[in-house]
């Protein structure tokens, strides 16, 4: 149920020390709740956009936990449908957000995957740490995500959704979040692979792999199943609503939903599935096809070996498309597992920024200008 209050005439939720700060004189600059982490936010380069992209949301996260409220939790299904729960934000922190013991590490390894991989862990977004035994809690990849987006903001505001790009690094940490549950009986997961599978000719080539994509496709779902109730929090969504095509924030303007590991996979994984039931067959390797058999071939690795080798992977299972991205879905694709009351009015307002943003923070910001969007907001020019 959306907010009509102002902050100020709130309850004080979960014993938050942050739940009443507010932007004073003489306060450094710094963002809601996060107290302790590896970005030093009284500096003009913590406010840069790819730093502010996964600390804002982070922030957001804490906000809302001092609110009593959960974020929005996309969970898979044993029907392989995506359904929606909630989630508190010290459920997908591994640990209470007001807690001295919590440290934010943003674009660090998470190092219990490392276990996983021949090579280098890459980093991910988030990983929240211990600061007592310096462990690892939780990896967290983030998207802070635009609504409406440009494909969807012609649309009635009940249509309105969401574009989000994927890295190839995501698929790793995905293909690592899943294996973790067979890490001592990888052969479990060997055991659901068909035996067509091994009889794969060329990887590297598409005309000998597309033929297998539909079992490369059962293998995931059957994996998917049968750690059902293992399913993780693994991508953090907040949502930033506008109104329309233009940069003006709608009053109700934020929101956080989080992806469990097993929901993700349907962002590509039904893509292709609605491809082979409207031509019967899979066409050509597009991105959304390639993430298929890069993660089917990362699982199918650990299951042999105990480990993949994902920089191998990706590097020469490209198929004469980039490597920069794995895939991205745009806001037609993403409304229907995100559609819901938070979507369509997102439960915090444009006036609670300043209760995110602190100490004069936003002074520190270097935002991309959009010239059509100020000449779009700017009809007087043309008179």
């Amino acid at each position: 149920e959306a907010h009509t209050h102002p902050f100020a005439q709130r309850p004080v939720g979960k014993g938050s020390v942050w739940s009443t700060s507010r932007n004073t004189p003489n306060q450094q600059p710094r963002l809601f709740g996060l107290r302790h982490s590896n970005r030093d936010f009284t500096q003009k380069e913590a406010w840069g956009k790819n730093c502010f992209n996964s600390s804002f949301p982070a922030a957001l996260c804490s906000y809302l936990y001092s609110l009593n409220l959960d974020n929005v939790y996309i969970r898979l299904n044993s029907n392989l449908q995506v359904e929606h729960s909630s989630i508190s934000t010290a459920s997908l922190y591994g640990i209470n957000p007001n807690s001295e013991n919590l440290f934010y590490a943003f674009e660090t390894q998470f190092t219990p995957y490392q276990q996983y991989l021949i090579g280098n862990l890459p980093g991910v977004d988030l990983v929240t740490q211990a600061r007592d035994l310096g462990s690892c809690l939780q990896a967290i990849e983030i998207k802070l995500t635009a609504l409406p987006d440009n494909t969807t903001c012609e649309l009635a505001e009940d249509y309105y959704g969401c574009e989000i790009v994927v890295r190839p690094d995501t698929i790793v940490y995905l293909a690592c979040s899943i294996v973790e549950s067979f890490r001592f009986n990888p052969s479990l997961i060997e055991s659901v692979i068909t035996g067509n599978l091994a009889n794969i000719r060329d990887w590297n080539e598409g005309i000998y792999v597309i033929p297998y994509i539909l079992d490369m496709i059962d293998c995931i779902d059957a994996i998917a199943l049968s750690i059902l109730n293992e399913q993780k929090p693994f991508l953090l969504q907040p949502v930033w609503k506008t109104e329309g095509k233009s940069p003006r924030l709608s009053d109700n303007c934020l929101d956080v939903f989080v992806w469990s590991n097993l929901a993700f996979t349907r962002l590509f994984i039904d893509l292709a599935k609605i491809e082979i039931s409207t031509y019967g067959r899979i066409k050509n390797i597009s991105r959304h096809t390639r993430t298929i058999i890069w993660l089917f071939k990362m699982l199918f690795e650990f299951g042999i070996n105990g480990s993949f080798n994902h920089r191998r992977i990706i590097d020469s299972l490209s198929y004469n498309t980039k490597n920069d991205k794995a895939f991205a879905v745009s806001g037609r694709v993403t409304h229907a597992y995100m559609q819901s009351e938070s979507l369509k009015q997102p439960r915090i307002k444009k006036q609670e920024i300043k209760n995110i943003i602190l100490g004069g923070g936003q002074n520190l910001l270097s935002p991309e200008r959009r010239f059509d969007a100020i000449i779009f907001n700017s009809p007087e020019i043309f008179d």
